[in-house]
């Protein structure tokens, strides 16, 4: 266990679940993540999604270009997935497969940004489900049911994932961002080759942190923030030592213009504050020693992949978060946090 400290060195983290965008502002999304993760899962949900391999192809390149940008100690590895489509056909999972992917992600349709194409039910796609089950591919999935009320839609979606691991009982699936404490317990108690991420912002923060005394829409995520109870299940979960939930901060960069406005885009730019802000909450509940294992090791043992070889060091030296990054306002913005990560 760590013994309170100004400084300490760990494994380089990995963030199995992020979105980068695309075009012009996703040099300022990649620098981000630069310096701070190992790894870093790639959300497909992009227009034109990331569906066949010529998109795929496309995405590797336009992220390999930024992130040649950067200083060789503050490069990621990018690792890539495909967005899942009605219909979609067993052959083109095989070639996707074939090009490095390591996951596919499952949109409800409506569910969330850029997901009008997904499909209505695991039924639609279930050649290509079978395709990842035999290629040990993961299955990511955004559990919400977008026809139930907006706080009922993640456990309202279990059902249908219960029923999904009964007809693939070899598939690896990830429930992506829980934020309900029946989530948690869902997963506790479900096969092995069930396991979720956990957000930092879930962790953090609750809905009254959202539209308590004012609206913060920069706090505007799906699923939506829920409440105490929810977010003390998932602190829980981390704390456990269960190798079923790793880290994933399904940072969701939007434009300030897109977040304060008329109708607020769904997402938290969480990537450059996020490990110092969870370094703080691990220290603030004597638990830094289950930050090592949920950022550093259980993700990588479900997906299959080596420890990062590489270490970063945390110091406890007060910083401010910047109110603007790239166009798009941070989490914790303005406030300032105890830890950051050390620059050599």
């Amino acid at each position: 266990m760590f013994q309170i400290q100004d400084r300490f060195t760990i494994r380089m983290p990995d963030d199995f679940h992020a979105h980068l965008r695309q075009g012009g502002r996703l040099p300022a999304y990649v620098r981000g993540h630069a310096g701070q993760f190992g790894r870093v899962l790639l959300m497909p949900n992009t227009l034109p999604p990331v569906s066949d391999l010529a998109r795929l192809e496309a995405y590797r390149a336009e992220v390999g270009g930024a992130l040649d940008t950067l200083p060789e100690n503050e490069r990621f590895e990018p690792l890539f997935t495909f967005k899942i489509l009605p219909g979609m056909r067993g052959a083109e999972v095989e070639a996707l497969a074939r090009a490095g992917v390591v996951a596919g992600k499952y949109y409800p349709a409506g569910s969330t940004t850029n997901a009008a194409d997904g499909p209505r039910s695991f039924d639609e796609v279930e050649e290509a489900l079978n395709a990842m089950e035999a290629r040990g591919l993961v299955l990511c999935i955004h559990g919400e049911d977008p026809e139930v009320p907006v706080l009922e839609r993640e456990r309202a979606f279990l059902p249908q994932v219960e029923h999904l691991l009964v007809r693939h009982p070899r598939l690896r699936v990830v429930l992506e961002h829980l934020s309900d404490a029946r989530s948690v317990r869902f997963v506790e108690i479900g096969p092995e080759n069930l396991a979720a991420t956990i957000t930092a912002h879930h962790l953090l923060f609750t809905i009254d942190d959202m539209i308590g005394d004012s609206m913060h829409p920069h706090l505007y995520c799906k699923p939506v923030l829920k409440f105490v109870r929810d977010r003390d299940a998932l602190r829980a979960a981390v704390l456990s030592g269960s190798k079923k939930f790793f880290f994933g901060s399904d940072s969701a960069p939007h434009p300030r213009e897109k977040k304060e406005c008329g109708a607020a885009a769904s997402g938290v730019y969480s990537s450059p504050s996020a490990l110092p802000a969870l370094v703080g909450l691990f220290d603030s509940l004597g638990s830094l020693d289950s930050l090592i294992p949920f950022m550093t090791e259980r993700g990588a043992a479900f997906y299959g992949l080596p420890l990062n070889s590489r270490t970063i060091t945390l110091e406890r030296s007060p910083w401010e978060v910047p109110k603007l990054l790239g166009g798009a306002v941070p989490m914790c913005a303005g406030q300032t946090l105890e830890w950051r990560v050390a620059r050599n």
